[in-house]
Parts: C-alpha cells; sequence; structure tokens
C-alpha cells in the first residue's frame, strides 16, 4: 500500500468518526449549589451579566482573586455553564484557577465567595491570597 492511500484511508476514517475526535472537558471551574444561587440573585436583571474571575499579583502569598461584573465576555476568557450561571475565566488566570471549586459561605459576621483550589500549594493567615 502506497503512502497516498494511506492518507487518504486515514482521512476516510477519520471523517466517518468525528465523535471519537471529540473528548469531553472538565470544567475551569466548578461552583457549588451555594455559589449558584448567590450569582443568581446577583446577576438577575434586564441586562444580562457575567461574573469574571480573575487572579491579581498581591497580597502576602503572592496572588490574589479578582472578581467583577461585566456585560460582555473577552476575546480569551473561558465561559463556565453551570446551572443556568454563566462564570467567565480571564485567560490570564485560567492555569491559576483550573480545577478549583467556588463556593459561597455566609457567617455571623460576613459573607463572601471562598475558592477551593487544589493547585495552591500556601495560603496567607488571612485567606486573602495564595501562592500556586
Amino acid at each position: 500500500m502506497s503512502i497516498g492511500a494511506v492518507v487518504r484511508q486515514a482521512a476516510t476514517n477519520s471523517i466517518k468518526t468525528p465523535s471519537s475526535r471529540l473528548r469531553l472537558r472538565k470544567a475551569a471551574l466548578t461552583l457549588t449549589p451555594a455559589a449558584v444561587t448567590r450569582l443568581k440573585n446577583l446577576t438577575d436583571g434586564p441586562t444580562p451579566q457575567f461574573l469574571r474571575v480573575g487572579v491579581k499579583q498581591k497580597g502576602c502569598s503572592g496572588n490574589s482573586y479578582m472578581l467583577e461584573f461585566t456585560d460582555k465576555k473577552g476575546k480569551f476568557d473561558e465561559i463556565v455553564n453551570q446551572d443556568g450561571v454563566t462564570v467567565l475565566v480571564d485567560s490570564k488566570a485560567l492555569i491559576t484557577v483550573l480545577g478549583s471549586e467556588m463556593d459561597f459561605v455566609q457567617d455571623k459576621l460576613s459573607e463572601h465567595f471562598v475558592f477551593n483550589n487544589p493547585n495552591a500549594k500556601g495560603v496567607c493567615g488571612c485567606g486573602e491570597s495564595f501562592a500556586v
């Protein structure tokens, strides 16, 4: 069999089974039910809004999460859709946030979003910043 015939056969096989080339991807960020409920309350309104998650270099340990509301997606933002909520992950923060879980916690004195990040190697004492 010639090389041209092998290439044609491989192209024919890949065309017949395109689903075999597609793989399911794990979401860059997962949301807990409490976070989904809170985000639905915050983004509910006449104009659709998204929460963008990013990371800035600041704090005791070096990195800190940055949350901001926006009405449009950035060119390279990763889109996370879960239970009717859309969260955008900044492309610069994607490698740092990958695999994290976003939770919403309420106690007697405060309420805030908490990130459970498996990539974090260290967290400062106040919990505001982390190191990877």
